[in-house]
């Protein structure tokens, strides 16, 4: 470890701290209040020029139709056997609908931007996908070539093991390395919150928002679980509306979808994205 990281130690160990305080802050609201109602919030805006994207709740009550859950959704495909034609099916289905966003491998970003562009929907990589146990360099390095090669969105998995083991100052490095790699444009941090205890995902939450991280996002659809209310809830109280909270992992249904919007979320990650607004219900596992 530098002496130029030393000064920076105390600070993360702040944040840990600020982060444990109001887990249990937290938990004793959960105990000691029923849940309110979801405040009324505006949607999410159109996304403004330079990559900011909106970040605060949204107001359910507006989503009066299945098909009107659509510009919440990140329409993913992230399947290791996906063929180029089943990205370009995937894209035409979200100009169709409508869909934030496509959600690919990066080695399929330029497939996905060719057939998207003209459309308000936009590329999105994964980055250190599924485990998100390589080098902080080579993410970085992913990053950087899946925005080359037409990525309007970055989407990286958390160094879980470096959080298990209390290493705050590498997940932090690990995430600020892909948020200046990827800038000016938004990262979102996978947290694999199926991996995780609370306490956890409340300090992986609070290293998100101090390493410059736009979203933070539960799962990666490949690991135990995948997005429940009580998570989106947990993690919106820690970000605030400064950071964005995406639900990914087993959104099914326009039900599923909605009751997550209720407890933050601001973006839903779903492979199943056209049986949700067409008011269907999938067996899709992402």
């Amino acid at each position: 470890m530098s002496s130029d990281a030393e000064p920076f130690i105390p600070v993360l160990e702040e944040l840990v701290d600020q982060a444990r305080r109001r887990l249990h802050a937290w938990k004793a609201e959960q105990e000691a209040v029923a849940p309110a109602p979801a405040a009324a919030l505006n949607p999410e805006p159109p996304r403004p020029a330079g990559g900011k994207v909106a970040t605060a709740r949204v107001d359910p009550a507006s989503v009066l139709k299945a098909a009107e859950l659509a510009p919440y959704i990140d329409h993913t495909l992230l399947k290791p056997e996906a063929r180029a034609e089943d990205v370009v099916r995937v894209a035409e289905e979200a100009r169709q609908y409508g869909f934030a966003t496509v959600c690919v491998n990066s080695c399929h970003v330029a497939t996905a931007a060719r057939v998207l562009a003209g459309s308000s929907t936009v590329p999105i990589a994964v980055v250190g996908f599924p485990l998100g146990a390589m080098l902080s360099a080579a993410k970085a390095f992913e990053a950087r070539e899946a925005i080359r090669a037409g990525a309007r969105e970055i989407d990286m998995v958390i160094n879980l093991g470096a959080l298990k083991a209390h290493d705050y100052q590498r997940v932090h490095q690990d995430i600020t390395a892909v948020v200046e790699a990827s800038h000016p444009l938004p990262v979102k941090v996978i947290l694999e919150t199926g991996h995780l205890t609370d306490e956890e995902k409340v300090v992986a939450c609070a290293l998100s928002k101090a390493a410059g991280a736009a979203f933070v996002k539960t799962s990666t659809g490949f690991g135990p679980g995948g997005a429940t209310v009580k998570d989106i809830e947990l993690m919106r109280s820690v970000v605030g509306d400064e950071v964005g909270v995406k639900a990914s992992g087993g959104v099914r249904s326009a039900e599923d979808a909605v009751k997550l919007l209720r407890a933050g979320a601001n973006r839903l990650g779903a492979s199943a994205s056209v049986a949700i607004v067409t008011g269907q219900i999938s067996t899709a596992q992402y």
